[in-house]
Parts: C-alpha cells; structure tokens; sequence
C-alpha cells in the first residue's frame, strides 16, 4: 500500500499530526505497536499553545469534556505555606488558560476519536515498524513483514523511538539521576484547578488534580529501591496526609520514573522526520513534555501539507527543527530550573527561598514575573521561515474578535486553517487590492482587523472578514503595523509585515522561502 504519512507511534504527538492532516485531506497511516493506546496515565496537564493545537485540530468543543480549563500551579514552602502563585496572564493572551489538567488516556482517546471524521486516515494498532529504507521519492517500510509505501514517514514513537534507533541518531543531554514515585488515584477528595509543588526538602512532592476525582502525586525518593518504594504500605504512609484511607482499587498506578534532558541530534534525515518525545525529553517540573509535541505536530504539519500539496519545495522541512529544537531546549532549561528551585532537598537553600520568594512578592514587577509565568520562554522563533525583525517569528495572539453580524469568536476560526492576510486598519476599512498571485496560490484568507472599539462593518467583498479586537489584545502588540498587511502562517506564527507599496518585494521572499518555484517546477517534471 502506498500512502502520503506514514505516523509511527498512536501517542498524543502522532495523533495531533494525524488529524492536522487529515483535515488537510492527506492519506495517512497511524501504526502503534501496542495493542491500544496507553492505559497507564501520564501528562496531566496542556497549556494555552497546546489548547491551539486541539483548537486547530477543530476538537475544541469536544475537549470541553476531558480537559478542565486550570489556573496554573501553586508553590509552598519548607513549612507548607504558600510561597508563590503562577496564574498565567488573565488576558489568555493565546486564546485559553495557560495551564488546564487532562487526563492522558482520555485526552488521547479524544484525537483518536477525532481520526473517525476521516475517510482518508487509518489506525493500526498491534502493527509494529521493523525497519524501512528510503530514496528520493519515498519510504519504504516494513511493519510487521508487510511493506508500506509513504511519502513521508514521521517517527512520534516516544523516548525508545524505533524510527530514531534504525536512523541511527544518538541523543544528546543526560539523564536524572533523582528517582520519583508516581501515584495516580482516582476518587480523590482534591477539586482544585491548580498543581501544587510541595518544596518540603524532607521530601519534595507534587499534587496534580484532575477532572472526576482523577490526581497525580510524585514524591521524590530517598535512597528506597522499586520495590521499597511501591509497596502499598510505603505509598499509604506517603499519601496519609492527603487520602488517610486509600483502598487499592483507587489507585491506577504506582512506579518509579527517572527524568531525562534529552535532545535527538538530528530531527530529520531524507523523508523521515522524528517529533514528541522521540525527538526530545524532558523533566516534568514545567508540565512542558506534552505541550512540546504538540507545538511540534503544528509546526511540522502546515509544511507537509504544502509540500504534498505543491505549493511548497521540499527545503522548507530544514527550518523545522531550526526553528523547534531550540524551543524545545528552552523548555528542558525551564523544568530543570524549577526542579533546582522548588524540588531541592537542601534545608538551607529551601529556607533561603521561600524568604526570597515572600519578600519578592512584595515588588510589582517580581510578582507580575511569578504570577502571569513570565519565566515560561515565549513562543518566538530566532530563525526559519518568516521574515526577521518586526514581528517575524513571533506567534500571533488569539483574542476574541467581533463580527459585523455582532457574534463573537476566537480569531483562528476567522484566519482559517491556512495563510492568513490580515490588514490592521487600513484606509477606509478596506482590504488594499493585492496582485501578487502567490496569495490566491496559498489559499490566503483575507481578514479586516479594526484595534479600536467601533463596531467592524461588514466588507463589501464578500471573500473579506472584518472584525473587531473584543480583548484589546492586539492594540499594543500591533500598534506599529496600521496601514500595513501581516502574513499569519497556518501555525499562527507571524511570516511578516508589508504595505502595499512593498507588495511585490514581500510576495518574492515568500516565493524564496517556500522554493515555489523550484516547487512548481518539479511538478511540472
């Protein structure tokens, strides 16, 4: 059989790609060794960028019902008293809560119920990937002694990535030397919205509520073995101050883990391409291991979708992990900071920082860094595809936007799943007459966007949307760009800015930067 992706690995990674591609209209094959997905719980948590990516697979609505719209994390002190507040920015600057609890089975089952509105996606599981070789118009790959035929073979096959070891790429960074105990419980008295990182240095500990009585404990070992560590009556003595009664059938699980830093050398080799945890690992201090995967299945699917489609050479898979891996590294440095920080079994550094932190929260700017999670890098990119400088590189807020019939929504379901031409303020309230063929090439949405509070008018060319910023979200950030054109690309990420005397100029380096040219020419071959 003969298909467009061929996605090893049924995880939230490879499933997210799934559906990014199938709503684009490609074949795609989903293989998992396993005989179902996961039942062993892990992530517990998605932020505002991964609730874009569900939003982007049009699962929003349906995530209403196993994701739980959170309040970010609480830190507490040696003595157990609160020390810090990260809430996130209350403006939701990306359209969601920057922190909401999931359970990883059902999130999981929720993109693979998602496949089902696809006629042209398949899942396979119990289908293992034994090997594969390629050449210049393809994949060939064995699963299970039955050769498959992909244009593209993308290996979201975890931190023992199969496709990772046959590409023979070596991971870079190291790996923890702290074991943790993982305890995941169901019927749990805890209702909050919010995770709690217990900075006891006699023993540091997270509580992670989730939906329907659902919640994670890591408690960090002290020299017990495996054994030691997961026998009921060393978890009971541990969970007493939470759940003095625990029965055995509430808890689901019980392990000890080890932490990686771990980043792959290489994220691409020919037509095979690594993403999620095959391609990096990470400690879970930051929540940040899901999300990644996530931000990676958007970045990576926009670009196969124009290369299959055509519309793009494929060159443009080199900026992927230019402009990935170095996020990716930004969140390991992030989580490693915050285990140093809140998880230290140090009494003297636990003492220094809860004083620091409580005399911190005294200075505005140190409580607005805490608590709206400023120290959580933001999504920008350094170089790849986009225009530097200006907003290049930047991801484009999410507010919600007023329509001139007067109903509101968020501003993706406007852009649409594609390019997306947005005039901030142009005269008149028109869209300017653009000539470049390249935007109708690329499908390019055309949307009006007024920063002000007047109410948008409806656009007398119906192929115009004009909207109304309702959150006040983009004032500032776009203050600079009225009378000016923003190219938004199908990740939200800004490609760049122009007015309409620099058309011409501007759809040319668009033309370079997606080897249209060089595109169209092969095609024509």
């Amino acid at each position: 059989m003969k298909t467009d992706a061929l996605i090893v690995g049924a995880g939230p990674t490879g499933l997210a790609i799934a559906n990014l591609l199938g709503l684009a209209g490609f074949d795609v094959l989903v293989v998992e060794r396993e005989q179902d997905i996961a039942e062993s719980p892990r992530a517990v948590s998605i932020d505002d960028e991964g609730m874009r990516c569900v939003q982007a697979c049009g699962l929003l609505e349906a995530g209403r019902e196993v994701i739980v719209p959170g309040t970010g994390t609480r830190y507490y002190g040696a003595d157990g008293r609160l020390i810090a507040r990260a809430l996130g920015p209350r403006s939701n600057p990306f359209g969601h809560p920057v922190k909401n609890p999931i359970d990883h089975q059902e999130f999981q089952r929720l993109l693979l119920a998602g496949l089902e509105r696809f006629p042209t996606v398949r899942v396979e599981f119990g289908a293992e990937l034994v090997g594969f070789e390629q050449d210049e118009s393809g994949v060939d790959a064995d699963i299970g002694g039955r050769r498959v035929g992909a244009s593209y073979l993308l290996g979201a096959d975890g931190g023992r990535s199969t496709v990772r070891r046959v590409l023979d790429v070596p991971m870079e960074g190291r790996t923890h030397g702290e074991r943790w105990l993982i305890v995941d419980t169901i019927r749990d008295p805890h209702d909050q919205r919010y995770a709690m990182h217990h900075g006891d240095p006699r023993r540091p500990h997270v509580v992670v509520p989730g939906r329907a009585g659902r919640c994670r404990y890591e408690f960090l070992l002290l020299g017990e073995s495996d054994e030691e560590a997961t026998a009921p009556a060393f978890v009971g003595k541990l969970m007493a101050p939470y759940r003095p009664a625990l029965p055995p059938e509430d808890v689901l699980r019980r392990t000890v883990f080890t932490f990686h830093s771990l980043v792959a050398r290489t994220w691409r080799r020919g037509r095979v391409l690594l993403l999620g945890d095959a391609a990096h690992m990470m400690p879970p201090f930051a929540g940040q291991g899901l999300n990644s995967g996530l931000r990676d299945a958007v970045n990576l699917s926009w670009k196969l979708a124009h290369i299959l489609d055509g519309l793009a050479g494929e060159e443009i898979l080199d900026s992927y992990q230019l402009e990935r891996e170095p996020s990716a590294r930004g969140m390991i440095a992030l989580s490693e900071r915050v285990g140093r920080v809140v998880m230290t079994t140090s009494t003297a550094k636990a003492r220094t920082r809860d004083v620091l932190f409580r005399a911190g929260l005294r200075v505005p700017w140190w409580r607005r860094y805490i608590g709206d999670m400023r120290f959580k890098p933001a999504p920008r990119y350094g170089a790849g595809l986009f225009v530097p400088g200006g907003f290049g590189g930047r991801m484009l807020p999410q507010p919600r936007v007023l329509l001139p019939d007067g109903s509101v929504q968020l501003l993706d379901e406007i852009l649409g799943r594609a390019f997306a031409l947005v005039a901030v303020e142009p005269n008149e309230g028109r869209f300017p007459a653009l000539r470049d063929p390249i935007w109708d090439r690329l499908a390019a949405s055309r949307v009006v966007l007024r920063l002000d509070e007047r109410l948008p008018p409806a656009h007398e060319d119906r192929c115009v949307t004009a909207v109304a910023d309702v959150d006040g979200l983009l004032g500032a950030w776009l203050a600079a760009a009225r009378g000016q054109v923003i190219l938004v690309r199908p990740d939200r990420f800004v490609f760049g800015s122009f007015d309409q005397t620099g058309e011409a100029g501007f759809a040319a380096a668009v033309s370079r930067a997606l080897s249209v040219e060089r595109s169209r020419a092969l095609q024509e071959v």
